[in-house]
């Protein structure tokens, strides 16, 4: 066997596929500086929001039995992580269409690794975007009542909310044809559903039509669970799903993740098939 061909043989084992994994993850933030533009969206854009309706559109906006500022922020934190979709489609297209896969297909690294490399980064990417909307909010005199349960319960679920919203950006960047589209579909899709899902108004007062909508909104789920349990004697209603936050999120993210990993995975391997 040749040289070359030895030292582009993948390596195998999970302390490897682990290493590789890393490194990859690795790349992906050292990028940031480079082009910290792609950060806009769980940076810039929350503060905006939080801006623009906790001191523009609040104190048109009367929630009964909360304050805005209180309502408010549960909300962003579960729209940032939504608008997570976006960054990693964006991130995802942007390495397919500059070739930075087919270079990686020549080295020693695990295949499968590329796009786990890809997940980690974009989830630490979010986890960045939520760390800055809780601050944010924290800083604007945001006073969240957590207990330890529930503060444990609020972390695994965001959690697991961050990997199955990265792994869905993920396939979303497979199949569209460019960063552009990745970025104008994402926010044609994403935008109207974290709006309806009660981020900045109750869904109680919408109209028939567009409370239908929230009412199984999957988002909708996200932020009705980050609310209640943040907001002590506050208790969403509408569906079932409203009524029951905390388990619609867990099934929406078991779901995403059932759905979006092997189907990533397919369209990954026919990449690399060709």
């Amino acid at each position: 066997m040749s040289a070359t061909a030895t030292t582009r043989r993948p390596r195998g084992g999970p302390l490897e596929f682990a290493r590789d994994t890393l490194l990859l993850a690795g790349r992906s933030l050292r990028a940031i500086p480079r082009v910290p533009e792609r950060l806009l969206d769980v940076t810039i854009q929350p503060i905006v929001f939080i801006l623009l309706f906790l001191y523009v559109f609040g104190s048109a906006i009367h929630v009964p039995g909360i304050t805005y500022k209180d309502y408010l922020f549960p909300g962003i934190i579960a729209q940032s992580l939504a608008f997570g979709v976006i960054g990693a489609g964006v991130a995802t297209s942007s390495d397919m269409a500059e070739g930075v896969i087919d270079r990686f297909r020549s080295m020693p690294i695990s295949r499968l690794s590329i796009i786990t490399g890809e997940v980690v980064g974009q989830a630490c990417e979010q986890v960045l975007g939520l760390a800055i909307a809780v601050g944010f909010g924290l800083a604007l005199g945001w006073n969240p009542h957590l207990t330890i349960a529930h503060g444990l319960e609020l972390a695994g679920l965001m959690l697991l909310g961050l990997i199955a919203f990265t792994w869905c950006g993920v396939l979303f960047g497979m199949l569209v044809r460019s960063p552009d589209a990745a970025q104008g579909v994402g926010f044609i899709i994403i935008m109207p559903l974290s709006f309806i899902a009660g981020v900045f108004v109750p869904i109680a007062g919408m109209d028939p039509i567009p409370r239908a909508i929230a009412d199984w909104d999957p988002i909708s789920a996200v932020v009705a669970t980050v609310r209640t349990l943040t907001t002590p004697g506050y208790h969403s209603s509408g569906s079932w799903q409203l009524d029951h936050p905390e388990i619609a999120m867990l099934i929406w993210c078991l779901l995403l993740i059932a759905i979006c990993v092997p189907l990533a995975l397919r369209r990954f391997n026919r990449t690399l098939a060709t």
